[in-house]
């Protein structure tokens, strides 16, 4: 038993090495989801710009960004210009305004650009529950069977677009 307990701080190091060693290369930054490889769960959800409810039926048939933001949200803010970037490019993004003021949003919209095709209002944050949202911002890519394969949560840039774009099929 004596020899096993001078053993033991070995074999915690070389347990914990392991784990360690096998985190090498991951992307830290990586948000796994739930809902990868399912479908976006059914809602419904006020249109910002037309005030009509929308389901999932007036998602895009193809692939598609499903982008949460928010006036509240600095890193939106910081996000904005390339979501717009992204926009002139061709790439369907769907903004979600989660748990924001719709007067605000539609000011915020209004003043620096709109890079989404339809934006949609949750306010109460439940779509977002659904989705797995744990903050602004926060972006999905769907596929053109409506289907999740891909989450990044903070701010898209260059360098997160690289990684994401490969889903966008």
């Amino acid at each position: 038993m004596r020899k096993l307990l001078v053993f033991l701080p070995f074999i915690v190091f070389i347990g914990l090495g392991s784990v360690l060693y096998k985190q090498l290369g991951t992307n830290p930054e990586y948000m796994p989801s739930a809902l990868i490889g399912k479908p976006v769960p059914d809602f419904k959800l006020v249109s910002l710009q037309t005030d009509t409810v929308q389901d999932q039926t007036s998602l895009p048939k193809q692939a598609y960004l499903l982008n949460f933001w928010a006036t509240w949200c600095p890193t939106c803010e910081m996000e904005h210009a390339y979501l717009r970037t992204l926009a002139k490019q061709g790439i369907p993004i769907v903004g979600i305004d989660y748990k924001d003021d719709k007067h605000k949003a539609q000011q915020w919209l209004a003043t620096k650009g709109n890079p989404y095709q339809w934006v949609l209002t949750d306010e109460l944050g439940k779509f977002g529950v659904d989705m797995g949202v744990t903050g602004a911002p926060e972006t999905f890519v769907v596929n053109s069977k409506g289907i999740i394969v891909y989450r990044y949560q903070g701010a898209l840039d260059d360098r997160v677009w690289q990684e994401m774009k490969g889903y966008l099929k």
